[in-house]
């Protein structure tokens, strides 16, 4: 442990906490992370003084160009150094009211500090004093519990999660990121408290459920959220997707938990959160969707387009950002049986050319996420559409090589339309670039400008623009 805290930083903290006879300790992540052999680039220090003060005076000892931020109307201060995010604050003990997770703090002591956490695995210590430095303090035997891969709460469970009902997402975030299992008597806490995550913030929320979303397993917290009732209160919709329906002995997978498999499938490929979001949103529009007949058993026609629809409204309400990032979610949603209906046809030139135009740039998540909705307990099934799939991704890449259509814009502008026919904007100019469109994605023409814009001419004609505008001059 002292060989860990051998530096510059941690050497300053003893000399000052001494100098000051004050006391000081690294809590909470940090610590747990050594002991789990994580790195961990943020280290918090807690004095039972000024942390502020403390601060500034590890800074200035280590280096004169550190700048420290602080707010003194929290008690916190922090700086960046050589890679590591330092915060300090004074030691404290606080109360909550029960319409708030904002509590009422007062001065502490470093074990009233340590008993208002909110897990006994980030209850650990490390002593920073000159008498005892590099000593753990653990009061509630986290490290035993992060051997026995237990997740649990330092004081009652009911009070921990009632005052702060955050704790219950970071509860699940950490099952899932971990993969720890929460201790049954916290876990049944949770359900009874599920209600309280009404008085949080959908921008807290949806910080936990992204960081569910990239861990290693996302379905061990999404499965947690739903057994806990959590999901009530934060994705409704995808809670919606549990279960399996019959009729005349005819029944569909339960959508809930294949999403969650098309989630694990797809963790190992990106790390790129709103590929993982569209994953967890790829199906959500099936329950509405969903229809029998005697004939095909059971069908959720359109919910491709339904859900990418849908997708504006979830992200309003988890307050998630309305830009280029929900685009690319209800684009993938949209487009993600495409290529798997291509491995069921003729795969023609000019479907391939119409995928191209529509995916762009996204063309390999869009596949990545394809591939990881194969989900079949039939391993023949599963080899014989991952095989289809790549004989896809092959003929995207001959197409696309050829004819140049990912993110392509037809050759012959509007402007350029506006100006041969002395034309202002108006439904012919669309009428013209449109037909140029189809005519490249059908193979009509080739993808260039002086086949688009002898195309051009002959599209005006039969429009009836004026002869004395059409001209090859």
């Amino acid at each position: 442990m002292k060989d860990t805290l051998n530096s510059p930083f941690f050497n300053a903290c003893k000399k000052i906490a001494f100098e000051q006879n004050i006391k000081a300790y690294a809590v909470g992540g940090w610590v747990r992370d050594i002991f789990l052999e994580r790195p961990c680039k943020d280290i918090d220090i807690v004095v039972e003084g000024n942390g502020i003060e403390f601060a500034k005076k590890v800074a200035a000892a280590i280096s004169p160009k550190i700048h420290v931020n602080y707010f003194k109307n929290f008690g916190t201060a922090q700086f960046v150094h050589d890679g590591f995010e330092y915060e300090f604050v004074g030691a404290r003990k606080e109360s909550y009211q029960r319409d708030s997770r904002k509590p009422v703090i007062e001065d502490g002591t470093i074990e009233e500090d340590i008993s208002r956490r909110d897990f006994t695995i980030n209850c650990m210590a490390i002593s920073l004093n000159k008498a005892d430095f590099g000593e753990l303090l653990d009061l509630y035997h986290g490290k035993d519990d992060l051997t026995n891969r237990c997740l649990k709460t330092p004081l009652d469970a009911d009070i921990t999660y009632s005052d702060d009902p955050l704790r219950m997402m970071r509860a699940v975030r950490f099952a899932s990121q971990l993969n720890l299992e929460i201790e049954p008597i916290s876990f049944e806490a949770i359900k009874r408290n599920a209600h309280r995550l009404e008085i949080i913030s959908k921008e807290r929320i949806h910080s936990e459920l992204n960081k569910i979303l990239l861990s290693p397993k996302p379905s061990i917290g999404l499965d947690l959220l739903f057994k806990s009732g959590l999901l009530d209160y934060v994705l409704p919709e995808l809670k919606l997707l549990h279960g399996v329906q019959e009729h005349n002995g005819k029944g569909h997978k339960d959508n809930f938990y294949h999403t969650l498999k098309v989630i694990d499938n797809i963790a190992p490929f990106t790390s790129n959160l709103w590929l993982r979001w569209a994953a967890l949103l790829h199906d959500i529009a099936k329950p509405q969707t969903k229809e029998f007949n005697e004939q095909n058993g059971w069908s959720f026609h359109g919910h491709e387009v339904l859900g990418s629809k849908m997708v504006v409204k979830i992200f309003k309400n988890l307050k998630l950002p309305l830009d280029k990032n929900l685009d690319y979610v209800r684009k993938l949603i949209f487009l993600h049986l495409r290529p798997i209906a291509l491995t069921k046809e003729t795969i023609t030139d000019s479907a391939i050319r119409r995928l191209l135009f529509e995916a762009g740039d996204d063309i390999e998540d869009l596949l990545t996420l394809c591939k990881a909705d194969i989900t079949s307990k039939n391993e023949e099934k599963v080899k014989k559409y991952i095989l289809n799939l790549e004989k896809v991704k092959e003929k995207i890449i001959e197409v696309e090589t050829r004819d140049q259509i990912k993110n392509f814009q037809p050759p012959v502008s509007g402007e350029l339309i506006m100006e041969t026919f002395h034309l202002k904007p108006c439904k012919e100019v669309g009428i013209i670039k449109n037909e140029i469109k189809e005519a490249i994605l059908e193979g009509k023409i080739q993808n260039n400008f002086e086949e688009a814009k002898q195309l051009m001419f002959e599209i005006a004609k039969n429009l009836g623009l004026s002869t004395l505008a059409i001209s090859n001059e």
